[in-house]
């Protein structure tokens, strides 16, 4: 692919494109400045991102003549909350955001969601930039609109819909990731190729090790591939009345394991969609919709690649199948009181489904969790 390559969403009068390339950071000026009415922005960032990031990005935006003021954060999944919320609010009033002007949210997809949902509220509707530092937020959390925080009684329940107004997704951040961090990322780049397409699923198994290692065309052609997607799905259905829920492929089970592990470094997101992508499929199977060979398909490339691929593997122990399904049962996809999965029919067809008998759920998760 070329440096840098657009793809769009196509959402009518909000619709935005999300820039995909190297050296985005530093020319974020020049891309900011035609939606700024004045020239400033407000950065909401983490402390880890900052130190490596922020005043390239200051420097970006000073050469468009754009003046920036930045909050850092803490890092990880339990700034996601009230707390840290209202911090990121009080801040922007502080600093005097106005409606027509713009937050620019720099990080991952704690950040990504958290500055969203700020922008989202205060003064009932700020427009807002996403900058995604990591593999899992460029592919997947920026996109589309979802923000929110955390509760206590599960993930991602207290949020708003609020699309950016452009996200910059440069390829060169991904350096600065821990491997960890990146493979996580990863577990959602595979849901991609498992949910809709089959053939992007077998170039990830061609060229998933070399994506790994460095090279940043693969790299950004993967992120480009796996936005195109989640893109169309989104203009499709913005507010996830039907296909967009195929997007939480592997979320329902992934969602319950990170509360089982209390949002912890114990297992990151991307690591517990790994684990629901094979869970899902192993559900599939056992239901009689998928070939019995597919769940080991997936389980083997995801070791291939590092990733966990077994409950076994999620240190600390997780609680038995029982609380796992009160857990999934907090899920904002539970419908009517049912719950509602992404299932496969195969790799690359995916679709949902809601006559999931409780029995045959229970079994896969305590075969799973025996193993």
């Amino acid at each position: 692919m070329t440096e840098t390559e657009r793809v769009g969403v196509a959402l009518g009068a909000r619709s935005y494109d999300v820039l995909v390339g190297r050296g985005l950071l530093a020319r974020a000026g020049d891309e900011m400045a035609p939606l700024l009415r004045r020239p400033r922005v407000a950065v909401l960032t983490e402390e880890r991102v900052a130190a490596l990031h922020l005043e390239t990005l200051r420097a970006g935006l000073a050469e468009a003549g754009i003046a920036m003021s930045a909050l850092a954060l803490p890092p990880g999944e339990a700034s996601k909350g009230w707390r840290e919320l209202e911090r990121a609010v009080e801040w922007l009033l502080t600093e005097k955001v106005e409606r027509s002007d713009m937050v620019v949210a720099l990080g991952g997809g704690v950040i990504g969601d958290l500055a969203g949902f700020a922008a989202a509220i205060l003064r009932r509707g700020v427009r807002f930039v996403q900058i995604p530092t990591t593999l899992l937020a460029q592919v997947d959390s920026s996109v589309g609109g979802k923000t929110g925080i955390n509760s206590p009684a599960g993930k991602n329940l207290i949020g708003a819909f609020h699309q950016p107004s452009l996200v910059l997704a440069d390829i060169d951040l991904l350096d600065t990731l821990p491997p960890r961090d990146f493979l996580a990322g990863y577990g959602e780049v595979v849901k991609y190729g498992l949910l809709g397409d089959a053939a992007f699923f077998d170039w990830l198994e061609r060229h998933g090790p070399a994506l790994a290692a460095g090279d940043w065309a693969l790299r950004a052609q993967a992120v480009r591939r796996s936005v195109a997607m989640k893109a169309a799905i989104v203009a499709r259905d913005e507010t996830e009345q039907g296909e967009r829920a195929l997007l939480n492929l592997g979320h329902t089970f992934g969602h319950a394991l990170e509360a089982a592990t209390g949002y912890s470094a114990r297992l990151l997101h991307g690591e517990g969609v790994a684990l629901g992508c094979v869970l899902a499929f192993q559900l599939s199977a056992r239901l009689g919709l998928c070939p019995q060979e597919a769940p080991g398909r997936v389980a083997a490339h995801l070791a291939a690649m590092g990733l966990p691929w077994r409950l076994s593997q999620v240190p600390g122990g997780l609680p038995g199948a029982a609380a796992l399904i009160e857990l999934m049962a907090q899920d904002k996809k539970v419908v009517a009181g049912r719950m509602r999965f992404v299932l496969a029919r195969a790799v690359g067809a995916a679709f949902v489904g809601e006559d999931v008998p409780e029995e045959v759920l229970r079994m896969v998760l305590e075969e799973a969790l025996a193993a």
